[in-house]
Order: C-alpha cells, then sequence, then structure tokens
C-alpha cells in the first residue's frame, strides 16, 4: 500500500495559515539544500491530494508557472501540473485542471482507495482543513512539517486535540525553517 505523506509549512506556535488563510508568514527564501529535499518527496511520490479551497489556487499558480519557460520554478512546475491531483470535495463535482478529478465520496473510504492504487507513494499538500480531517481519521502515514521560523499568534491549525507522533527526522536549513518529519505513534 502506498504511503500518503504530508508536506505543510507551519509557524513555530502550530498554525499553518493566518485567520483568513493568510501565508505571507511563509520563508519563500529557500536555500538549494531544503529545495533539493522538496524535490525528493515529489519524486516519491505519483498522486497529490488536495482539498477543494486550495486546489483552484495550487492548480492555476503551477499551470502559468508552465507559460514561462524562464522561471526558476519551471522545472518543479512541470512535476505539480502533471502528477496526478485528486481533490476531496463534498460540494463539487469537477474543477479545471490538467490531470484533476474530484472524489465526492467518503474521505477515509476514498483516501484508502487512492493508497490501495498501484505508483509511487501520495504527498498532501493542503489546506488546513482538509489536512486536519486526514489527521483525525489516522490517514497520514508520514508528516513532513516545515517549521518556519516565525509565531503569528492566531490562525488555521491541522491538529485539533491531542496527537501523538515518533520524531523520525529534524533538518535545520540555513534559510531558517527546519523540517522535522513525525510518523503516526
Amino acid at each position: 500500500m502506498r504511503k500518503l505523506k504530508l508536506q505543510m509549512q507551519i509557524t513555530v506556535d502550530g498554525f499553518v495559515a493566518g485567520p483568513q488563510g493568510q501565508l505571507d508568514w511563509m520563508t519563500f527564501n529557500m536555500d538549494p539544500q531544503l529545495l533539493a529535499f522538496i524535490n525528493q518527496l515529489t519524486d516519491m511520490s505519483s498522486t497529490i491530494l488536495l482539498g477543494r479551497k486550495m486546489t483552484p489556487g495550487f492548480v492555476s499558480y503551477w499551470e502559468s508557472v508552465l507559460t514561462n519557460p524562464d522561471s526558476a520554478e519551471y522545472e518543479f512546475a512541470q512535476k505539480m501540473v502533471n502528477l496526478e491531483k485528486v481533490v476531496f470535495s463534498r460540494t463539487v463535482n469537477q474543477m479545471d485542471g490538467k490531470n484533476v478529478r474530484v472524489h465526492r465520496g467518503d474521505l477515509v473510504e476514498g483516501v484508502n482507495a487512492v493508497k490501495r492504487q498501484a505508483g509511487k507513494d501520495i504527498v498532501v499538500y493542503g489546506g488546513a482543513t482538509f489536512v486536519g480531517s486526514l489527521i483525525e481519521h489516522n490517514l497520514i502515514d508520514e508528516l513532513n512539517l516545515f517549521v518556519n521560523p516565525v509565531a503569528i499568534r492566531e490562525g488555521l491549525r491541522v491538529f485539533d486535540g491531542r496527537q501523538r507522533l515518533k520524531l523520525v527526522s529534524s533538518t535545520a536549513y540555513p534559510c531558517g525553517i527546519v523540517v522535522s518529519t513525525y510518523h503516526p505513534s
């Protein structure tokens, strides 16, 4: 069975977005070592899971990068656009974008069905509500938390209540982000 791996930016005080979903606190000046780690996680995956709210911005951003072959993100954008994307939603039947399909059924059954399919691992980027539901149902096999060197005091969280985790590794990068990888306990 394929593993579901979370890759999520988070603040030192545990928020994944500001109160209205703001992401202006994120460290965008990433160093080559961190970018190599992100590429490695992506290369080990053949499917991306997304929540409905995050999908339009995610898809349009990466597809727009592909219109500029001179962009520093062009090669990574090719990966993001070409990977299969499964969007979980209770409200829409389809969403625009290349390699995007919508799952409207039960979350647990749907995620487990994707995990049983052949292929590389699965990566999930968000959003907050969707990832919180995955955590609540114990569907994530590996959590890669990109802890940014900032506290924002309020915002959206993905952990609701106690969650026991086992630290697998932790690496501090020159840009100030610490990536901690956990497995559920």
